[in-house]
């Protein structure tokens, strides 16, 4: 089975994609959007409602955890637009071929209708073992497709993305692995001397 990996890519703007089936978390899609918060206020005349203090938003496996939550549904059902805004408020989904989105920055913009997260503010987003980390973030949920772009007013600003490749992942778990072993293997030395 195919894995969608992120492309290696890291300059001042960079465009980065995931190139994946299109069916990805499509069954979230067609379910319904649920908040929860401790509090609520609506402005019925700007159809605008407010969500504070531990807000969760849920939709199938897709998850917001936010501070606060503002919900704008001017365009009408199915198109409306939610800004999450947390220390950081944080993003996580579960694609059709069981791998796992996190994201994470100070503000988060999903559009319903879009099927898109934008992310602002040290944003982080992360799938399978590869890593991005840039100023804003957006990200394409069906398509698994993102553009990663650094601060305009800070020319030291870079996009950066991590890869740990499946080989060095590996070794590492072997390495873990052997090292429990041995640690294993000298208690139970260790207890035999008694």
């Amino acid at each position: 089975m195919y894995k969608p990996l992120f492309p290696l890519a890291s300059s001042l703007l960079a465009l980065l994609c995931f190139v994946a089936p299109v069916t990805a978390g499509s069954g979230d899609f067609q379910k319904p959007i649920t908040v929860d918060a401790r509090t609520q206020s609506m402005d019925g005349k700007n159809k605008v409602t407010r969500f504070k203090d531990n807000v969760t938003i849920t939709q199938g496996t897709l998850t917001i955890e936010a501070d606060e939550v503002e919900v704008s549904a001017k365009d009408g059902e199915g198109r409306e637009v939610m800004i999450a805004r947390g220390n950081p408020a944080k993003y996580s989904q579960t694609m059709d071929d069981g791998s796992k989105v996190t994201a994470q920055a100070s503000e988060l913009r999903y559009e319903v209708n879009k099927r898109t997260i934008s992310m602002r503010g040290d944003a982080r987003i992360s799938q399978n073992s590869s890593m991005v980390r840039g100023d804003s973030i957006t990200y394409d949920m069906v398509k698994e497709q993102l553009l990663a772009t650094s601060s305009d007013n800070n020319d030291d600003s870079r996009v950066t993305t991590v890869f740990r490749p499946q080989s060095i992942k590996k070794l590492n778990d072997n390495k873990d692995d052997a090292t429990a072993k041995d640690s294993a293997d000298e208690q139970k030395n260790g207890e035999g001397d008694n």
